[in-house]
């Protein structure tokens, strides 16, 4: 018997505040045999018509959605630029698998690798956090015709070979063994900022328990060995951070998260090429773009530089060819 897909309805994601975003979706991606077809959501916003357009790839980690980027979004269009911002399936509004066991790395993974090739992306700056970035920089090496940047907000490259940092560890204990996270309770908590009706908005793609798979299955997906899913591809990812990749990259780290802080922050910018120091925003915990309306119109700015001065570069480079 197929595993049961559960839809949120339309009207739980009606006047959310700062989310005006039209919704658009992939039915049926990969990743998901055992289950009905699931169909993922994504934002697609910016970018018509503008031969020099960069396309920005946001991905979300647990237990946020798109939702997450909301205050990165519009200063990205108002740049002239497209974004395309996904829902995992199992979060957001995209569908939700009901039982754990349809979650994979490779089944999540898929379905990101999906939406890049339907969409034909190209010219594509990944930004991630967290679970994002756990998944998302498994992709570029694969196709690395379509990326020429990367921005990393706090997140870890899971090759297993190196500990977690100990929050992280007792954060993914934490949240593999609760059926019913309350994630507007945990927003609460962990992002003073956000007012409730924003963390009601976390809430709004979780009816009840039944609707929560995603958010155990993921921890316990977590590769903290070098024998678990997914870690051998982490590790070829890692090897290609380090040595291939020509684009150019930028990381802000939350001073003020205690789940990935900024020591592991630190040491992932050493194993990217041309990460460079991580700017630090100071007042930010784990969720970093929350803090986005203070520090994007900085980062579209620096953004634009680094990516005409690495085209630049390469413009040289084959004319002294």
């Amino acid at each position: 018997m197929a595993i049961e897909v559960l839809r949120t309805a339309d009207d739980r994601f009606r006047d959310l505040p700062g989310w005006p975003f039209s919704p658009h979706y992939l039915e049926a991606v990969p990743g998901f045999d055992g289950c009905g077809p699931v169909r993922m959501h994504y934002v697609d916003e910016g970018g018509a018509g503008s031969s020099d357009a960069l396309t920005f790839l946001l991905l979300h980690g647990h237990p946020t959605w798109a939702y997450l980027y909301r205050h990165i979004i519009p200063e990205i269009v108002g740049q002239g630029h497209r974004v395309v911002a996904p829902d995992l399936p199992g979060f957001g509004r995209s569908d939700k698998p009901a039982d754990p066991a349809a979650y994979s790395f490779d089944g999540l993974r898929s379905s990101l690798i999906d939406l890049i090739e339907r969409l034909d992306l190209r010219e594509i700056v990944l930004v991630v956090h967290e679970w994002g970035g756990t998944l998302g920089l498994t992709i570029p090496h694969t196709m690395p015709e379509r990326f020429v940047g990367l921005v990393c907000f706090n997140t870890w490259l899971a090759t297993g070979a190196r500990p977690l940092p100990g929050g992280y560890h007792n954060w993914l204990a934490t949240a593999r063994s609760e059926p019913d996270l309350n994630v507007r309770s945990l927003m609460a908590r962990t992002n003073r900022i956000l007012t409730l009706a924003q963390c009601n908005a976390y809430q709004a793609p979780f009816p009840d328990a039944s609707y929560k798979a995603a958010l155990m299955a993921l921890p316990r997906l977590f590769p903290t060995s070098q024998k678990d899913p997914g870690a051998e591809l982490a590790q070829t990812a890692e090897t290609w951070w380090s040595e291939t990749f020509d684009g150019f990259a930028m990381l802000l780290a939350g001073m003020r998260d205690p789940i990935i802080p900024a020591d592991a922050m630190r040491a992932l910018a050493g194993r990217i090429r041309g990460l460079g120091t991580p700017v630090a925003i100071g007042n930010a915990g784990h969720f970093v773009p929350e803090w986005g309306a203070d520090f994007t119109p900085d980062l579209i700015a620096e953004v634009q530089a680094l990516h005409s001065r690495r085209m630049a570069e390469k413009s040289t480079s084959g004319h002294a060819a």
